[in-house]
């Protein structure tokens, strides 16, 4: 593995490898993408997967403190104190608020998320469906929630460190050596979560400009993934490593995982109990639970995955 992100990727380069993962017009709906591969048969094996019933959370906190990381931070304030006279019972409410597509909030990316040279996933072209009003392809809504396997990369724990440095690069050899370290292997269907370690190190060394430097895969890794047929992405990060390694795209594998493989994307996660639940188990596959809010229009929710053992 890398300590920086590589080579520099030409954009020549980066768009050979967009029209080699591409995979457009291969499923209806089209706006589910790569979800469409999740059958009710891939949810009864990801089902019995589950023994000891452990369930683990996957979300950050809502965090509403600025922060390097998190330059425009949640919105949570009262609504209703409860201080008001009877009748009983007295209420109390909340509103809660977030910028959510950004560094510090888990949560998911739907295909209108990221379009590239003006066009989405499919190839239509994002002015065309996308307003003021939201997104009228593309948005969470159509996705639903996904049941599927998720498998575990636990990059820190296959090199024996606490965590991947900033701008560190996982390149696709990495994905294959991970996956014969830990004894899984990632088939069609599943969700893959790559843990580097970014919240174990900001907690011990506190936060930095994550969208200047975080470790996450290269573009070289997308390619071996697609082969594996996976049906989500998620880690700890946003999962492209930065510094981008292309030139002109600065998150080349938002643009390789949405908009050429319609796979929707998981970032931001918190998988350092996952982590550990996993190394105590002695395996690192289990049910993955996602629910996105069902807003409409919407390119993403925030959410918390959750994994049963």
């Amino acid at each position: 593995m890398t300590s920086s992100n590589g080579p520099a990727v030409s954009r020549e380069e980066f768009d050979a490898l967009f029209e080699a993962v591409q995979a457009w017009g291969r499923w209806t709906p089209a706006d589910r993408g790569a979800w469409n591969r999740v059958t009710p048969e891939h949810m009864r094996r990801a089902a019995a997967r589950v023994r000891s019933g452990a369930a683990v959370p996957l979300a950050r906190p809502w965090d509403t403190e600025p922060a390097p990381d998190n330059p425009r931070p949640a919105l949570h304030h009262m609504t209703d104190l409860g201080d008001v006279e009877p009748p009983e019972p007295a209420v109390h409410k909340d509103f809660l608020a977030a910028d959510y597509h950004g560094k510090g909030l888990s949560h998911l990316d739907a295909l209108s998320h990221a379009a590239y040279r003006g066009r989405l996933y499919g190839g239509r072209a994002a002015h065309e469906v996308i307003d003021a009003a939201g997104a009228h392809y593309g948005a969470v809504g159509a996705l639903g929630p996904l049941v599927t396997t998720g498998v575990l990369l636990d990059l820190p724990a296959v090199l024996g460190t606490a965590w991947l440095e900033p701008g560190q690069a996982v390149h696709a050899e990495d994905i294959a050596a991970a996956e014969e370290a830990l004894r899984v292997t990632i088939g069609e269907g599943d969700a893959v979560l790559l843990r580097s370690g970014s919240l174990r190190r900001r907690a011990e060394r506190g936060a930095w400009d994550t969208g200047a430097a975080s470790a996450g895969l290269h573009v070289d890794a997308v390619p071996w993934l697609a082969e594996r047929g996976i049906a989500l992405l998620g880690g700890d990060g946003d999962n492209d490593v930065r510094p981008s390694p292309v030139d002109g795209v600065h998150s080349p594998v938002h643009v390789l995982a949405l908009t050429a493989m319609g796979v929707p994307l998981l970032d931001n996660l918190d998988l350092e109990a996952l982590s550990a639940a996993t190394a105590e188990a002695g395996r690192h596959t289990f049910l993955l639970v996602v629910a996105p809010l069902n807003v409409p229009r919407g390119t993403g929710s925030p959410v918390t995955p959750v994994a049963v053992l």
